[in-house]
C-alpha cells in the first residue's frame, strides 16, 4: 500500500512526462541533512522539439535543469524555505563537484526550482516576494518568480489558463481544476503520446486510494470524487482496448482470407498447367 498516493502520483507522472527529454529522479537525496528531492530534472534531448510543445508549459520548464517540487495540500511559506535549502544545498554540491573535477562551474549548470502548488493566496506570495513576470516573457498567470539570482519559480495551479498547454499542470490540482484536467486528457485521440501512460498512472492512483480507505473509513471527500472521476476512464480504456482486439481480429482474418485466396489460385493455376 502506498502511503502517500498522491506524492507518489506526482513524482512517477513527471517522471514519465520528463523522460524523453533528459535524466530524471525522484526521492533525490542531498547532503547537509538529508533531504529528498521530489524531482530532479536535467535535460539532455536536444531533438525533441514537437514533444516539448506538446507538453505547454511543463516543456517550457524543462528547458533548464530543474528541481521540481510538487505540493498536494496548498505550500506554506515554511514548506517554500524548506524547498529553497534543498535548491542551496543541490548549488553547493553542483560547485564541489566541479572543483574536484577542475572545470569551470557555468551558471547555466544550476537548477531551477519550481514549487508546484494547488492554491497560493496573494498575502504568502506577497511577503515571501514572487513576482509576476513581464508579459513579453511568455509564462502567462499563474506563474512567479523570486529575482532571478534565487532562481526560484512557483506556479498557483488553481491560477492557471483552462488551456491546452496547462493541462500537464493542471493534472496535478486539486478537485475540478485536477478533474477538468483528466477529462481534457480522457478526450484526447486515443493514439496521441502519453495519454495511455498518464492513464496508466491515474489508473495507479485510483488503485492506491482505496488501498488506503481501510485505515481511513472516513476518507477524503475530494479523494472519493476524483476515484469516481477516474473509474469511467478506466471503464473505457477496457472498452477500446477491447475495441482494438476486434478490429485487430477482423483485420488478421481478412487477411488470412486474402491469403488463402492467393493460394488457392496459384493451385489452381498450377493444375491448369498440369492438364495442359
Amino acid at each position: 500500500m502506498t502511503k502517500f498516493p498522491h506524492d507518489q502520483f506526482a513524482k512517477e507522472y513527471l517522471q514519465e512526462l520528463l523522460s524523453p527529454l533528459g535524466e530524471v529522479e525522484t526521492s533525490k537525496d542531498v547532503t547537509a541533512e538529508v533531504r529528498e528531492i521530489d524531482v530532479w530534472f536535467q535535460p539532455t534531448s536536444v531533438d525533441a522539439g514537437e514533444y516539448v510543445q506538446s507538453l505547454g508549459l511543463l516543456g517550457k520548464m524543462a528547458a533548464t535543469p530543474a528541481i521540481i517540487e510538487p505540493f498536494r495540500n496548498p505550500v506554506s511559506a515554511e514548506g517554500i524555505f524548506s524547498c529553497v535549502v534543498k535548491l542551496l544545498n543541490s548549488r553547493a554540491e553542483l560547485g564541489r563537484r566541479a572543483n574536484r573535477e577542475e572545470r569551470r562551474f557555468e551558471e547555466r549548470q544550476l537548477p531551477r526550482l519550481w514549487i508546484l502548488t494547488p492554491t497560493a493566496s496573494e498575502l504568502l506570495l506577497n511577503n515571501l516576494g514572487f513576482r509576476t513576470p513581464e508579459e513579453s516573457e511568455g509564462w502567462g498567470k499563474g506563474v512567479y518568480f523570486l529575482s532571478e539570482a534565487w532562481r526560484v519559480g512557483l506556479i498557483a495551479i488553481h491560477q492557471l489558463p483552462k488551456t491546452p498547454e496547462t493541462m500537464w499542470l493542471r493534472m496535478l490540482g486539486r478537485g475540478r481544476v485536477q478533474q477538468g484536467a483528466i477529462a481534457e486528457l480522457n478526450a484526447l485521440p486515443i493514439d496521441a503520446s502519453l495519454r495511455a501512460n498518464a492513464l496508466q498512472l491515474l489508473y495507479t492512483l485510483q488503485a492506491n486510494l482505496q488501498a488506503n480507505t481501510p485505515t481511513n473509513p472516513a476518507g477524503d471527500d475530494e479523494d472519493q470524487e476524483l476515484v469516481m472521476a477516474i473509474v469511467p476512464l478506466f471503464q473505457q480504456h477496457l472498452q477500446e482496448a477491447q475495441q482494438q482486439g476486434l478490429e485487430r481480429g477482423r483485420e488478421e482474418g481478412r487477411e488470412e482470407g486474402r491469403e488463402e485466396g492467393r493460394e488457392e489460385g496459384r493451385e489452381e493455376g498450377r493444375e491448369e498447367g498440369r492438364e495442359e
